[in-house]
Parts: structure tokens; C-alpha cells; sequence
């Protein structure tokens, strides 16, 4: 499996405000999540996107400069809105109407931040949706080019912002991916994907794709790992309290991140991953201040 190098971690991609039904708003976003939680974990992340000139947009930055994270990726666009995502919650469950044209589909390679030396970044993290629209799609491609450091892939298949055509590109240029089993099944093409399949079907993937690690998450029943030495099963966590399960992900992403930086053994890292998912569950929305909850998740 590729090392890491030491140094910070690129996340690339949307920033936006969850609207939950009761008129609340939590500052979200896929990568945004991510890029939050590797702050909490004291990895210094730079944050590539784009907010608008508007209110919300402003308080994108001062959450952020609040948060000690580094602003000099956000643009501020003057011809699109600060991004958000309209959500309803059933049964705990999330569904997503992802507003369209928003100012993170707008990011410009042209404007992304030189003040950063690739040698001190080590990977670039990306989710899928990031790429619906061609000005950010283009940003990232030249992004991966000029960098040429290992790719982390979130897969979030959200109808109708995929192509099959594009997801699979985006699985080419990747060193290790995330997704769960019903994105899996998409990906490779099947309807469905039975509990007796999926780890045939992950080890067809991930040799397809040439990954160095494949990251599946199975909801209650947990998650694997599947690299060039074979699977490894994390153990299922409960939350103590539910809430909601928006950001699990997210926050699932950001500590492989991390312990991959920390160079923790893979089920350690899977099983902290796991952990951590379950304490965001036990939140409204994605992300916390509460900086107790981030000191035992990485340590040895």
C-alpha cells in the first residue's frame, strides 16, 4: 500500500448548509465534514471550494477562521450562492434535495491557492458529487494532475447528480475509496447485492480498480477493509443516544484519513472509524466543537 507523506491533507470539494425541516441550518458538506473533523484531529487541512458573496458565504469563513482551519482555499463568487441541501428525516434516515448551480460547482483551478508546496500534502480527498458540474470538475481534474498525490474517492451516489461513466473514471485515478454496499453494487454495474456477495463482489472491485484500499460500509452491521492482504471486518458500533445519522460518513472518512496519516494498523484505524461514526449519530447534524471527542480516537 502507498505511504503517505507527512504533511496536510487537500480536501476538495462542496460546502453548503443542511436545512433541516424545523428551519435549523448546520454547516455541511461532504468534504467540508471531512476537512472538519481532520482539523479537530489536528491535521491542518486545506479546504478547496467556493462560497457566495452573501451572508451565508461569510459565515462559512468565520466558522472556519473560528475552527483555527485555513481559508485561503474559498473563493468567494460574486455570480453564485452559498450552497445548500434541503433535508427531510424519516424513520432517522436523511434524503437530500441538492440544490443546483451553487457556488461550490464553480471552484476555478485558476484561483485555487498557490501559497501551498505539494510537498508538504498528503493525499487529496474528493467526493463524487463534486463533479457533477464541468468548472469543478475540471478544477479537481487539473488539481490531481499538477499534484500527483494519492487520491481518496468518498463515493455519494445522489440521483440524479451521477453517470456511471464518470464514477468509473473517477475509481481509475483513485488509491482508496469508500462506499457502501448499494453504491457498490451500482458501480459495478448490478441491481442489487446480496449479504453472501458482497465480499466476492468488493474483491472483483477493488482488483478492477487497482486500489490500495477499499473502504465498505454496511450501515448497523458495520464496515471492511479490503487491501492486498484480504478483509478485515470492523466490529459494529451502536450510538448510546440517536439522533441522526447525518455526517456518519463523513466523519467515518475523516478518521481512516487521519490514521492512515498516523500510520495506524488498518483495524485499529477501521474500528476507531467505526466509533467515531457512532458518536456523530449521537449529534444534530455533521460536525461538533466539542474538542474532547476528538483526543482518544487517534492515539495508539
Amino acid at each position: 500500500m502507498q505511504k503517505l507523506n507527512d504533511g496536510r491533507p487537500i480536501v476538495f470539494g462542496e460546502v453548503l448548509f443542511d436545512c433541516f425541516p424545523d428551519g435549523t441550518s448546520v454547516l455541511g458538506g461532504a468534504p467540508f465534514n471531512v476537512a472538519w473533523h481532520l482539523q479537530g484531529f489536528g491535521l491542518n487541512p486545506l479546504m478547496i471550494s467556493s462560497v457566495g458573496d452573501d451572508e451565508t458565504g461569510h459565515t462559512v469563513l468565520r466558522t472556519m477562521e473560528h475552527w483555527n482551519m485555513d481559508t485561503s482555499g474559498i473563493q468567494i463568487s460574486k455570480s453564485f450562492p452559498t450552497g445548500q441541501v434541503k433535508i427531510e428525516i424519516n424513520e432517522g434516515e436523511p434524503s437530500y434535495d441538492i440544490l443546483a448551480h451553487q457556488a461550490y460547482d464553480n471552484i476555478s483551478f485558476n484561483n485555487i491557492s498557490s501559497n501551498f508546496d505539494n510537498e508538504q500534502c498528503s493525499l487529496i480527498y474528493h467526493g463524487s458529487l463534486i463533479r457533477r458540474e464541468s468548472a469543478s470538475r475540471d478544477a479537481l481534474q487539473q488539481l490531481i494532475s499538477q499534484c500527483k498525490l494519492p487520491v481518496f474517492v468518498d463515493i455519494n451516489l445522489r440521483p440524479p447528480w451521477w453517470q456511471i461513466e464518470d464514477v468509473r473514471a473517477v475509481l481509475h485515478a483513485a488509491q482508496f475509496v469508500k462506499l457502501n454496499i448499494h453504491e457498490l453494487a451500482a458501480v459495478m454495474d448490478l441491481p442489487s447485492i446480496g449479504k453472501t456477495d458482497y465480499q466476492t463482489l468488493s474483491k472483483q472491485c477493488f482488483s478492477l480498480y487497482d486500489l490500495d484500499l477499499l473502504i465498505v460500509t454496511l450501515g448497523e452491521e458495520g464496515a471492511f477493509i479490503l487491501s492486498s492482504e484480504g478483509i478485515i471486518k470492523g466490529t459494529p458500533v451502536m450510538a448510546k443516544q440517536f439522533v441522526d445519522t447525518v455526517g456518519a460518513g463523513d466523519s467515518f472518512s475523516a478518521v481512516i484519513i487521519a490514521g492512515l496519516a498516523k500510520q495506524l494498523p488498518i483495524k485499529l484505524l477501521l474500528q476507531r472509524a467505526l466509533e467515531f461514526s457512532a458518536a456523530i449519530c449521537e449529534i444534530r447534524g455533521a460536525t461538533t466543537t466539542n474538542r474532547s471527542l476528538y483526543e482518544s480516537f487517534l492515539e495508539n
